[in-house]
């Protein structure tokens, strides 16, 4: 599923225009974005859970070359599926 594919999604719920169901999208991933930027924790029930998450520093090794490679200290975010989707037979 693509971008476009939820804001037709939108626009089956909601009768708008294509571009008004874009803006809607793009408004949601943009704040998603920025929340989890500024280090919030989004939570959306029967979802999961996205949440920014420290990543230590430490040493990994080029698979192709075998030559070790420093992991630098950053930030990953982790999503947490909620109940309700883990009860459904995705896998």
């Amino acid at each position: 599923m693509i971008k476009i594919d939820i804001a037709n999604a939108v626009m089956k719920i909601h009768p708008c225009s294509r571009g008004t169901a874009l803006q809607v999208v793009d408004l949601l991933t943009d704040r998603m974005k920025q929340a989890l930027l500024d280090g919030h924790r989004i939570e959306i029930r029967g979802f999961g859970v996205f949440e920014p998450r420290p990543r230590k520093r430490g040493m990994g090794r080029n698979i192709k070359t075998g030559t070790s490679v420093e992991i630098p200290k950053g930030k990953s975010i982790r999503f947490k599926p909620g109940k309700e989707l883990r009860d459904l037979d995705i896998a």
